[in-house]
């Protein structure tokens, strides 16, 4: 970086003695283009990305319109409804502008449960439906009972009918089952 005084020898070599600026550069010991950048920003030059008038200009609005109400529409299908109406550039140029005016999705929250070992066991009922065992119409139900951390295997049992007692006997032993239950 160069300082405030050599930035103003620069501009006073420059324009009071009217040396060429790679004169300047070899006097001070600086690249030539330190020199002209010295000298642009003096004259409020900013050198940055120059945004010039695109093809797609005419159908921003259009694309903005309709990806409010169908954000999940892709690119190319958009492009594809800009040739219909006119567009004669390609699908590259609509995709960067699509990634830039794309709504974002909504996120859903989710509460992570963080408990310690058979602190707390999760339980789930499902019903799939009916079977015919004989002349019998059988309720087929499953009962599942999850104990994080536990270190011997559950078994499991399949009973066609009701809610066996069995789980309900064993979770109300003390000191056999969970503290809380999240259902």
């Amino acid at each position: 970086m160069i300082s405030l005084l050599q930035r103003a020898e620069m501009r006073r070599l420059f324009y009071a003695e009217h040396w060429p600026i790679g004169t300047v550069a070899d006097a001070l010991g600086v690249h030539h283009e330190t020199v002209r950048r010295a000298l642009n920003r003096a004259r409020g030059i900013h050198p940055g990305p120059q945004i010039r008038p695109s093809q797609l200009d005419p159908y921003k609005a259009f694309i903005t319109a309709t990806l409010e109400q169908y954000p999940r529409l892709r690119a190319t299908r958009l492009w594809a409804m800009l040739g219909d109406r006119g567009y004669p550039g390609s699908a590259v140029q609509v995709r960067r502008y699509v990634r830039t005016v794309r709504p974002t999705a909504r996120t859903e929250a989710y509460l992570r449960l963080e408990t310690l070992i058979a602190e707390q066991g999760q339980v789930d009922w499902g019903n799939f439906g009916a079977i015919q065992i004989g002349h019998a119409r059988r309720v087929l139900s499953c009962f599942v009972l999850v104990l994080p951390g536990r270190l011997r295997p559950l078994r499991v049992r399949s009973d066609a009918g009701e809610l066996s007692p069995r789980p309900r006997r064993g979770l109300r032993r003390p000191g056999r089952g969970p503290e809380d239950l999240a259902l």
